[in-house]
């Protein structure tokens, strides 16, 4: 069972920046698709940013360019860089990825980003 694992998040103050790691068990190039989600307390789960596996990439409205998605297909990394980032960008912002020949998705557990003011 391949496993997504995100790292670096943490608390930053308005107009920071972070860098998201996405870690996979296995292959990057096995995801046909993947992305970043994330998840306000009280709020739906909302798309951050999409890759696919030859490069096209999608970005959520309120993104407005301030965020870059990228991956390592000879590796197992996947990237999320944010920056001018604003208090309404706090949330659990979690990995995610569609395998080629599969119908599920993969999870990673979440990594907590936090903006203050």
């Amino acid at each position: 069972q391949v496993q997504l694992v995100e790292s670096g998040g943490g608390s930053v103050q308005t107009g920071g920046s972070l860098t998201l790691t996405c870690t996979a068990s296995g292959s990057i190039a096995d995801f046909r698709y993947m992305a970043w989600y994330r998840q306000a307390p009280g709020k739906q789960r909302e798309l951050v940013a999409g890759i696919a596996e030859w490069g096209t990439t999608n970005y959520g409205r309120f993104v407005a360019g301030r965020f870059i998605i990228s991956r390592d297909n000879a590796g197992n990394t996947m990237w999320l860089q944010m920056n001018g980032l604003k208090p309404e960008d706090t949330a659990i912002y979690y990995c995610s990825g569609n395998r080629v020949g599969a119908v599920d998705t993969v999870w990673g557990p979440g990594t907590q980003v936090t903006v203050s003011t």
